[in-house]
């Protein structure tokens, strides 16, 4: 699993922009900024949808007024359904809707989960992260089945 100090591995997503699915880089997201990326099981899933989501879209500015550039959030899926729930959530811009739909980047970060016995195939784990210019500075993981380390109020207290 990746940790403190590890370099992200130079994978992109996938983005719905104006002419269809787009790739996003690595160096477009991460080069020279400081990010805070999390990630959750899936869109429209209960938590997500109703605490995870809402809370970095409502604290958006007081997270960026810590001097982050870019709040991503990252799920195993498509960058369609990404985008519809970005609209669905208010997202606007800020908050970057992230897609892994295949879970290349969760893999190899090795913070993927098998959840096919829920119905849910493979997702990613619940998690925050903190990257400087590519670079973990925070890494907090949820168990499972919980939601407090990396929620927006968490990651308000560790920026300070």
């Amino acid at each position: 699993m990746i940790k403190l100090g590890d370099k992200l591995p130079d994978i992109g997503f996938k983005i719905l922009g104006a002419n269809g699915v787009e790739a996003i880089s690595f160096a477009d997201i991460f080069a020279n900024k400081k990010v805070v990326v999390f990630s959750l099981p899936g869109a429209f899933t209960p938590t997500c949808s109703a605490k995870h989501l809402p809370g970095f879209v409502e604290n958006s500015t007081a997270i960026k007024s810590k001097g982050v550039d870019t709040i991503a959030c990252v799920a195993v899926n498509d960058a369609f359904v990404m985008d519809a729930w970005g609209r669905d959530q208010n997202v606007g811009d800020k908050v970057l809707m992230l897609a892994d739909g295949s879970a290349v980047w969760s893999d190899e970060i090795g913070l993927g989960v098998d959840l096919s016995a829920a119905g849910m195939g493979k997702r990613g784990k619940r998690f925050v992260m903190i990257i400087d210019d590519g670079i973990v500075s925070h890494l907090a993981v949820e168990e499972k089945g919980a939601f407090e380390v990396s929620s927006a109020e968490a990651i308000l207290k560790i920026l300070g």
